[in-house]
C-alpha cells in the first residue's frame, strides 16, 4: 500500500505538459506558414505581409498569456487567497473555519495537502480551546463546592449557642472540605507539571513487590471498615526500573479506586506477574462496575462516572495514572462490567539488566 505522499502529485506541470505545447506551437506555426502561403498567392503588398503575420502572433501571445494568468490564478492565487482569510479567521479566534481542497483524495497535489493540514490544524486548535474551556469550567465548578460548604460551616460556627457536638460535626466537615480542596490543587498541579513534562521520571531500580504491598496498607484501616476482603497474590520480589515516587501515585490511585467502588463484604483483588519482557500488575474489584460510556471518558479529566461517590474524588486520578505511565513507557488497560466490578491492569517493560537490590 502506497503512502498518502507518495500518491501527492507533486508538480502542475508534469513531462506531458511538454508534449501539449510542442504540438500546440506546431499547430500555430502551420496556420503562420499558411498565412505566409495565402499572402504569397495573393500577392499582397510587403506592408500587409508583415502586418498580418505580425498581429496573428500577438494575438497567439496573448491568448497565451490570457491562459497563462487564468491557470495560476485557478492553480494558486484563489487557494492562496481562501487559505490566508481561513488563516486570518482562525488568528481571530474562529476554529470552525474550513477550507475544501482542490482535488479529490486520489488526485492530491502538494496544495491539497497543506489545506488538509491546515484544516487538522484548525479541528485540534478548536479541540484544546474546548478542552480549556470545559477544564477551566470543572475546575471552578470543583473549587466552588467545597468552599461553599467551608463558608456555610464557618457561619455556623459563629452562633453562640452551638453544643460542643454540634462545632466537633461543624469542624469536621470544614475540615473535611479543606483536605478536599487542597487534594484538587495538588492533582492540577501535579498534571500539569507532568503534561509540560516539568516533572520528569527519575528511573532506578527497585522491588515493586516491596512498593506494592506499602501501598496496600495504607489502605488496611479503609477496607477493614467497610469488612472488604482484601487478596494479594504477589511474587516474592519483582526488579523494576522506574520513578518510585511516580509510580507510588499509580498504585495509591488505583487502590483507592477499588476501595471506594466496592461496597461492604466486597472482595479487593492486587495481583502482580512478570516475564522477561514486562511486569504486569493488576487491581480488580467487586464493585458497581462501569458502563460503555464511562470507559470512553475515565481518563477524562474531572470526569466522574458514578455520581454517588463524587464528593470522594475529584476526577483527576485516573488521567494523573495514564500520564505518568505515558511517561513511564507503561500502559494501562481496563475490563469492566456494570454490576460485576471493574480490573485495571498495568504492564510495565521489565529492566534489560536485573540487578538485586541490596538487602
Amino acid at each position: 500500500m502506497k503512502s498518502t505522499k507518495s500518491a501527492v502529485r507533486q508538480s502542475h506541470f508534469p513531462g506531458s505538459l511538454c508534449v501539449v505545447y510542442f504540438v500546440s506551437l506546431l499547430l500555430m506555426s502551420g496556420v503562420h506558414m499558411g498565412l505566409v502561403t495565402l499572402i504569397n498567392t495573393k500577392g499582397w503588398n510587403d506592408i500587409v505581409a508583415v502586418l498580418i503575420p505580425t498581429v496573428y502572433w500577438a494575438l497567439v501571445a496573448v491568448a497565451l498569456t490570457l491562459y497563462a494568468r487564468w491557470q495560476i490564478k485557478k492553480t494558486y492565487e484563489e487557494p492562496m487567497h481562501r487559505l490566508a482569510k481561513a488563516t486570518a479567521k482562525v488568528a481571530q479566534g474562529d476554529f470552525s473555519v474550513y477550507v475544501p481542497p482542490l482535488h479529490t483524495a486520489d488526485k492530491l497535489d502538494y496544495l491539497d495537502v497543506m489545506i488538509l493540514d491546515f484544516n487538522t490544524m484548525v479541528e485540534e486548535l478548536g479541540s484544546i480551546e474546548t478542552l480549556k474551556t470545559d477544564f477551566f469550567s470543572n475546575v471552578s465548578h470543583e473549587m466552588k463546592t467545597p468552599l461553599a460548604v467551608i463558608q456555610n460551616y464557618a457561619q455556623l460556627l459563629q452562633k453562640e449557642n452551638l453544643t460542643e457536638e454540634e462545632r466537633r460535626e461543624y469542624a469536621d466537615s470544614i475540615l473535611q472540605s479543606t483536605r478536599k480542596l487542597s487534594s484538587l490543587i495538588t492533582n492540577i498541579l501535579k498534571l500539569n507539571k507532568l503534561e509540560k513534562q516539568t516533572i520528569r521520571p527519575v528511573p532506578e531500580q527497585y522491588d515493586l513487590c516491596q512498593q506494592l504491598c506499602d501501598c496496600a496498607l495504607q489502605f488496611e484501616d479503609a477496607w477493614e471498615k467497610k469488612d472488604i476482603e482484601f487478596i494479594a497474590e504477589l511474587e516474592d520480589r519483582a526488579i523494576i526500573e522506574a520513578d518510585p515516587g511516580l509510580l507510588e501515585l499509580v498504585w495509591t490511585n488505583l487502590l483507592s479506586n477499588a476501595v471506594k467502588f466496592t461496597p461492604p463484604g466486597g472482595t479487593v483483588t492486587l495481583t502482580q506477574t512478570s516475564d522477561e519482557k514486562e511486569i504486569t500488575v493488576s487491581v480488580s474489584d467487586t464493585g458497581c462496575g462501569m458502563d460503555e460510556k464511562t470507559l470512553r471518558h475515565i481518563y477524562d479529566k474531572f470526569y466522574q462516572g458514578d455520581t454517588s461517590h463524587s464528593t470522594e474524588g475529584n476526577g483527576l486520578g485516573l488521567a494523573l495514572v495514564q500520564r505518568i505511565l505515558q511517561l513511564s513507557n507503561g500502559t494501562i488497560t481496563v475490563k469492566s462490567r456494570v454490576g460485576q466490578g471493574s480490573t485495571f491492569t498495568v504492564r510495565l517493560p521489565a529492566p534489560i539488566h536485573r540487578e538485586e537490590i541490596s538487602q
